[in-house]
């Protein structure tokens, strides 16, 4: 018996195991990954220095390691590596010894390495996109798993047709996609080639499945905020004494969490089968964030447990952070609701992609003061007085949310931002 441990992984500590490629029982070959390693700024895994049979796991995922840590126990086996040859030829020649593999050519099955052969970027990628690499046809060297065939797959899935692999058959009648143009851009004059951060591109994945899964609709409302600005801007000179900033957003985590409390479908997610609503007992608030390298949604943890002044300060803290590259994974976990502020830059409204698994996301512009009509005076004269409104851009999953109920969520959050009073409850 050996146990394998986490090699030199340079100056990375406390990485965390992100996915565990292999279980007990399994038959490895040397350079098979292990284990998926993700730190804050780059995902490996760990090849296994021989081949053999795996004994017991030392970890799970989760789990936080560093050089020297244990990965798992491997019973040493010469013969493996050459097994795990055989079943790598194509199936036309495959050794009739290897009683795994079935005579289906879309669908090649490897009677050694438990998951597909692919990278830990390609790997992520499908994770993002729901992707399961056992239905996907690798089309790379040794059937390894490339973004391409990731691609095409989500592509056969959506437009209803086959995919490179065996796919469960949609229902209904799908998407006619057609192909994505191929465009020499150079031909009609000069061009640049930037590089997409890991982090866009990231992005990218998560908010293609949730415009693509969940129908959108979005609510537009605005709020009178003339006194809690009023309010704010009187106790920044004393927030700025304790190193943090004031900001608006803080009063907005604390009137969404009002909010939620009394219309708590919005605090919610659908199961996996869809037919029921998980409705949760804590609110935790994801917040965009934009940094240098794309947008990331830190989550505020237990908002309705702390203060402005405390939601402020962490405000502070967690944009810091995520400027840095320094947060976490756990950092943007297990938000309930979330919210995308871009009043500091502009803009009168817009539609903000829901975070799944979440059904609901407050989208905040830049506020603006405007004439609002307030009665008539003595001599029945129209009375219009200037007031700072605050556009509200609610975007809800359809298929937990009505119309009727996205507009009493907006309606009843823009009294408590009129009302300090509410807000501070």
């Amino acid at each position: 018996m050996k146990e394998i441990l986490v090699p030199d992984i340079g100056d990375f500590k406390e990485v965390e195991v992100i996915e565990i490629l292999v279980k007990p029982g399994d038959t490895v070959v040397r350079e098979q990954s292990l284990v998926s390693l993700e730190s804050d700024k780059a995902t490996m895994e760990i090849p296994s220095p021989e081949a053999g049979v795996v004994k017991e796991l030392k970890l799970k995922v989760g789990d936080k390691v560093s050089e020297g840590s244990a990965i798992l126990v491997l019973e040493p086996a010469v013969a493996a590596e050459e097994f795990a040859k055989e079943t790598q030829k194509p199936l036309a020649v495959a050794a009739p010894v290897i009683p795994r593999v079935e005579p289906v050519p879309a669908e090649p099955k490897d009677a050694v390495q438990s998951l597909p052969h692919a990278s830990p970027s390609i790997r992520k990628f499908a994770r993002e996109l729901g992707v399961d690499l056992v239905r996907v046809q690798g089309g790379g060297p040794k059937g390894r798993i490339l973004k391409e065939d990731v691609q095409s797959f989500v592509k056969g899935v959506l437009a209803n047709r086959p995919a490179p692999a065996t796919a469960p058959a949609g229902k209904g009648g799908g998407l006619d996609v057609l192909p994505w143009p191929d465009v020499d851009f150079a031909k009609f004059g000069p061009v640049e080639l930037k590089p997409r951060s890991r982090i866009k591109k990231l992005s990218a994945a998560n908010l293609h499945r949730n415009w693509v899964m969940i129908p959108h609709v979005t609510q537009f409302d605005e709020a009178d905020i003339t006194e809690l600005e009023a309010f704010r801007k009187s106790n920044t000179a004393e927030t700025e004494k304790q190193g943090f900033k004031l900001t608006m957003l803080a009063f907005l985590i604390k009137a969404s969490v009002t909010a939620l409390r009394q219309f708590p479908d919005f605090n919610a997610s659908l199961d996996k089968t869809g037919e029921n609503l998980v409705l949760k007992k804590y609110f935790h608030i994801g917040v965009a964030v934009d940094t240098p390298e794309g947008l990331m949604v830190p989550v505020v943890r237990d908002a309705d447990r702390k203060g402005v002044f405390d939601l402020a300060r962490e405000l502070a803290e967690i944009s810091r952070l995520a400027r840095d590259k320094k947060l976490k994974a756990g950092d943007m976990q297990g938000g309930t609701f979330s919210i995308s502020s871009l009043g500091g830059i502009g803009g009168t409204a817009f539609t903000p992609i829901i975070n799944a698994p979440e059904v609901a996301i407050l989208g905040v512009s830049r506020s603006v003061f405007r004439p609002v009509y307030s009665g008539k005076d003595e001599k029945g004269k129209d009375l219009f007085n200037a007031r700072l409104m605050l556009p509200l851009s609610l975007s809800y999953d359809h298929r937990v949310i009505d119309g009727a109920l996205a507009a009493r969520f907006t309606a009843y959050l823009a009294n408590v931002l009129s009302d300090i009073r509410r807000t501070l409850l």
